[in-house]
């Protein structure tokens, strides 16, 4: 579990490359601790408390977490698989994916001359505080033409 993630620089699309939408996907988040804010930025690195007012600031992702298991013994076990046609929803301790749409602010990067471009996730608790909660696998950038 972590506060904040960076990555490396992501590669942006070339200005020629016409952009309809940009999305910021992470995988695998782990939603067997506390509930947070996962605030994303994308270029300069912000500030430990940073908000939506950063100048890098491109989104959030919420991530309602479990906590502590209060149900019978059992309910918190992750089912080692699944039946491709079991409709039910995913059991709630899975590992789950956000979308966070950042299209504008890739497209700012983009023409302010900006080739390539860090992603920062940091956690927030609904009071604003960071907390250590942050666990997923990874991150990608999709473009759509």
């Amino acid at each position: 579990m972590a506060e904040r993630f960076q990555s490396d620089p992501l590669e942006l699309p070339a200005p020629e490359h016409r952009i309809t939408r940009v999305d910021l996907v992470v995988y695998d988040i782990d939603p067997g601790r506390g509930s947070y804010e996962g605030r994303v930025f994308i270029g300069k690195k912000p500030p430990a408390g940073a908000g939506p007012d950063h100048d890098s600031y491109a989104g959030s992702f919420y991530v309602f977490g479990h906590g502590d298991c209060w149900g019978e013994e059992g309910h918190c076990d992750v089912p080692p698989a699944r039946d491709p046609f079991d409709l039910r929803l995913p059991h709630h301790l899975e590992p789950h994916v956000a979308i966070v749409t950042v299209t504008d602010h890739i497209r700012g990067l983009i023409e302010a001359g900006t080739t390539a471009a860090p992603v920062t996730v940091a956690a927030h608790a609904a009071d604003g505080s960071a907390v250590e909660t942050l666990a997923f696998t990874k991150l990608r950038l999709l473009t759509y033409a």
